[in-house]
């Protein structure tokens, strides 16, 4: 089991940038696809984007698509998530998560991520 503590959120205004990270303890980071959802209050939880264990492919939702980055620095087992030109539609909690497996990509269902970390509230004001 991996333990993921998600940091960084916080109130922003439409159009201004956050950077989301994911720390993460436990079983070896580096193998791992690592996803970042969201979930807005009322809906469920979606996918934002995930990467490999390597950092070379990256995968994005087309609502963040050319807005977010994902990129990982396995030496300090952390994800990040770099959000700008956000949105009020953005507001959500974000949780960063890893799939059952390692060395497997799972792909954008949630339902495939075993552990996940507390979240963390990003809220944007229009």
């Amino acid at each position: 089991q991996v333990q993921l503590v998600e940091s960084g959120g916080g109130l922003v205004q439409a159009g201004g940038s956050l950077r989301l990270s994911c720390a993460a303890s436990g079983r070896t980071f580096s193998s791992y696809v690592v996803a970042w959802f969201r979930q807005a209050p009322g809906k469920e939880r979606e996918f934002v984007a995930r990467i490999t264990m390597s950092g070379a492919v990256t995968w994005y939702a087309d609502s963040v698509k050319g807005r977010f980055t994902i990129s990982r620095d396995n030496a300090k087992n952390t994800v990040y998530l770099q959000m700008n030109s956000l949105k009020p539609e953005d507001t959500a909690v974000y949780y960063c998560a890893t799939p059952r497996a390692a060395y497997i990509d799972y792909g954008p269902n949630s339902s495939q991520y075993a552990d996940w970390g507390q979240g963390t509230q990003v809220t944007v004001s229009s």
